[in-house]
C-alpha cells in the first residue's frame, strides 16, 4: 500500500507549446517574502498498532476536507490473520488495519466487513463520507490465495459493500458530495494476460465504475481488456484514468497502447497523447480540466519504460497541452486546483535533479529544493503548495522532510514551523485545504514511515494567537467501535516513499494499488 517510486531518467530542453517558460524559485521569491505561519500540531495516532497510513490510492486523493475532517487508515493491535499476504507488512509482525476518521480531536475506528478483515480509505467528501475497500474473507486462487478486497462506502454510521462488476475484486477511489462513488472492479474471474506487465491491481480484466444509489455502472474501456481509474484531486464528478486501446501487444513493449481517458457526457473519451503510445490521466478539477503524463513520439512508451520523453500534460476542451519540464527530459503532475494551477515534479537542465514545480498561466516555475530531489503533492486556491524533499547527506532515516511553498516566498521546511516537542519528523505533506490545514506523515527519529509512521494534522496559528501557540502540542482521543454492520447493496512493504527512480506509470501503479507490493507471499 505504500509507495516505492519509480525511476525517471531525465535529459533535454523545456518545451511548452514552443515557449521556454521556466523560472526559478529564487526569481519567484524576489522582493518581500511572506511570513510563514506557525502551526498547531496534532499526531493523529493509530488504533493500537504501530502505523497509520495515507490514501491507498496514492497521491492526488483528498484525505482532508475543508471542514478539517480526515479519512485514513491505521493499524490495530490485532495480528493479521493472513501473515503470508499482509495487508500492510511490518517487520515486527503484521496487524489488522482499519479505516478511520478524525474529527474535532477524536479518532474513530470505522471497522471493516464482517470477520477478521482489514480496510482502508482512499478519499473523503465535504460531508465527511469516505470510500476505500475492505477484505471480505474470500481468497483468489489466481493470486496464490490472496485475500480479496471489495469497494466500501462509509456514510455516517453505515458501511456499504458496493460489490463488483462480476468478478471478485473492487475498490473505490473517490466520492462526490452527492454520494456518487467512482472506482474500478474486475468484470469476471478470467486471467488477464497483461496483468504482470502493467502492474494492474488484480489478475483479472478490470473496468472503472460509477456507483450511485445502489447501482454500479460499468464504464468500459477504450477498446482493450483493461481500464484503470486514477486519483481525483477534489473534482466532484469527473472520472479519469487510463485504458488499453486494443488487445494487440506492441512488439517492443509487449503490451497494447495505453491512452488517458475522461468520462464525459456518458461516454469514455480518449484524450489522446503527445505523440507516443503510452499516456495516463492522473486527476481533474471542477472545471473539467485534466492532468496526466504522456510519452513523446521519440520514445512511445517512455512513461512506462523510464526512457527520456515522458511529459506532463493539461487537457481542456478537447486540446491536449504539453506542459514541458524544467529543462530535462521528464515530468509528472500530481494536483490541479480549480484555477488550473498544477503542481508536481520535473527534471532540471541536463537532468541534474528533479524539482517540485508550479505551472500556472503557461509558466512552469521551479520551486527549488531544500536538499536534493523535491516533489510537490498538492495546491489549494491560495496557491499554497505542499510536498517533500530529500535531505542532502542524511545517512539515517527518515530521508525526507515535508515543505510548504507560498507565492512570493520560498520553500520552507514544515519541521521548522511546529512545536519542538512534537515527537515526530514530518516527512511528507499530502493535502492542504482551503483553511491552510495540512495533513501528512511523520515519524520518530531514525525510523521508516512504513514501520512507525503516523499521520499528522497541522492547523495554522491565527494572527491573534501568541507566537508560542505552535509550542503547545495537541493531542487526539481515540474512540474504538466494533465493526459496523455492512449494508449489502450488491451481492510488502516497500522502501521509503518516492525515491524518484521508477517510470511515472509504474510509480502511479505502485502508489495506487497495494496488492502486488504487499500481497506477494514472503520468502
Amino acid at each position: 500500500m505504500k509507495s516505492c517510486r519509480l525511476a525517471v531518467t531525465f535529459a533535454a530542453l523545456v518545451l511548452l507549446l514552443g515557449i521556454v517558460s521556466v523560472s526559478s524559485a529564487q526569481q519567484a521569491s524576489a522582493g518581500s517574502k511572506p511570513k510563514h505561519r506557525r502551526y498547531k500540531f496534532v499526531d493523529l495516532g493509530t488504533l493500537g498498532g504501530p502505523v497509520s497510513y495515507e490514501s491507498s490510492n496514492g497521491e492526488g486523493n483528498q484525505l482532508l476536507n475543508d471542514s478539517g475532517v480526515i479519512a485514513f487508515s491505521a493499524d490495530t493491535a490485532i495480528p493479521d490473520p493472513n501473515p503470508d499476504f499482509c495487508f500492510n507488512f511490518h517487520p515486527d509482525g503484521c496487524f489488522v488495519t482499519h479505516a478511520t476518521r478524525w474529527k474535532n480531536g477524536t479518532l474513530k475506528d470505522l471497522g471493516a466487513l464482517p470477520g477478521l478483515n482489514s480496510s482502508t480509505t482512499d478519499a473523503i467528501n465535504d460531508r465527511g463520507w469516505s470510500v476505500g475497500f475492505s477484505t471480505n474473507g474470500l481468497i483468489d486462487p489466481l493470486v496464490g490465495g490472496a485475500p480479496v478486497d471489495t469497494a466500501v462506502l462509509w456514510n455516517g454510521r453505515e458501511m456499504h459493500d458496493l460489490g463488483t462488476l462480476g468478478g471478485l475484486w473492487s475498490l473505490a477511489t473517490g466520492i462526490t458530495n452527492g454520494g456518487q462513488v467512482v472506482g474500478m472492479a474486475t468484470i469476471d474471474e478470467s486471467p488477464d494476460p497483461f496483468w504482470d506487465l502493467v502492474g494492474a491491481p488484480w489478475p483479472s480484466p478490470t473496468h472503472p465504475f460509477i456507483w450511485n444509489q445502489g447501482k454500479m455502472t460499468d464504464l468500459g474501456t477504450l477498446g482493450g481488456p483493461d481500464a484503470l481509474i486514477a486519483a481525483g484531486c477534489v473534482n466532484q464528478g469527473l472520472v479519469v484514468g487510463s485504458s488499453f486501446t486494443s488487445y494487440t501487444p506492441d512488439s517492443s513493449s509487449g503490451f497494447p497502447p495505453v491512452a488517458p481517458f475522461a468520462w464525459i457526457k456518458g461516454a469514455m473519451k480518449n484524450l489522446g497523447t503527445l505523440g507516443g503510445s503510452f499516456g495516463f490521466a492522473h486527476c481533474g478539477n471542477n472545471r473539467g480540466q485534466v492532468i496526466g503524463a504522456s510519452s513523446l513520439a521519440e520514445h512511445p512508451f517512455a512513461c512506462f519504460t523510464g526512457e527520456p520523453g515522458c511529459h506532463p500534460f493539461l487537457w481542456e476542451r478537447g486540446v491536449l497541452r504539453d506542459l514541458g519540464t524544467l529543462g530535462g527530459d521528464n515530468g509528472l503532475p500530481i494536483w490541479i486546483n480549480d484555477a488550473g494551477e498544477i503542481v508536481g515534479e520535473a527534471s532540471t537542465a541536463n537532468n541534474q535533479a528533479t524539482h517540485a514545480f508550479l505551472w500556472r498561466k503557461g509558466v512552469m516555475t521551479d520551486l527549488g529544493s531544500l536538499g536534493d530531489h523535491s516533489h510537490a503533492t498538492a495546491i489549494n486556491s491560495k496557491s499554497q503548495v505542499v510536498g517533500w524533499y530529500y535531505i542532502t547527506g542524511r545517512t539515517e532515516p527518515p530521508f525526507r522532510h515535508a515543505f510548504i511553498w507560498e507565492t512570493g516566498g520560498s520553500m520552507v521546511d514544515l519541521n521548522t514551523l511546529i512545536p519542538t516537542n512534537s515527537g515526530l519528523e514530518l516527512v511528507a505533506a499530502d493535502n492542504i485545504n482551503e483553511r491552510g490545514e495540512i495533513v501528512g506523515v511523520g515519524v520518530p527519529a531514525r525510523c521508516f514511515p512504513d514501520y512507525c509512521g503516523h499521520l499528522f494534522l497541522l492547523i495554522p496559528c491565527t494572527v491573534d494567537e501568541d507566537q508560542d501557540c505552535a509550542d503547545k502540542e495537541q493531542t487526539t482521543g481515540v474512540v474504538v467501535q466494533s465493526n459496523a454492520q455492512p449494508v449489502a447493496l450488491n451481492s510488502t512493504w516497500t522502501q521509503d516513499a518516492s525515491n524518484g527512480h521508477l517510470s511515472p506509470w509504474r510509480m502511479q501503479m505502485v502508489n495506487r494499488y497495494h496488492i502486488q507490493t504487499t500481497r506477494a507471499p514472503r520468502n
